[in-house]
């Protein structure tokens, strides 16, 4: 059994891999953190009006497809 003397501190499975692994998994968490920030931005000046919906539920048959009026609307 020959012994293994081609080691190195340095190589993919030592210090280098950690610092590859720890680059990549901040730079993952800089991308969503970021993504995350944009997303908060773009809704805090576009804020959703529930109005249609909870103003006027008398109007809302069991099955009708009027529905649809008093259905979930994007935000302008």
């Amino acid at each position: 059994m020959a012994e293994n003397t081609s080691r190195s501190v340095f190589g993919l499975h030592g210090v280098t891999g950690m610092l590859i692994a720890t680059v990549l998994l901040l730079s993952i968490l800089v991308f969503l953190t970021y993504g995350a920030i944009k997303v908060q931005s773009a809704n805090a000046t576009n804020a959703y009006d529930p109005t249609p919906i909870t103003g006027s539920l008398d109007n809302v048959k069991m099955k009708s497809k009027d529905n649809a009026d008093f259905a979930f609307q994007d935000a302008k």
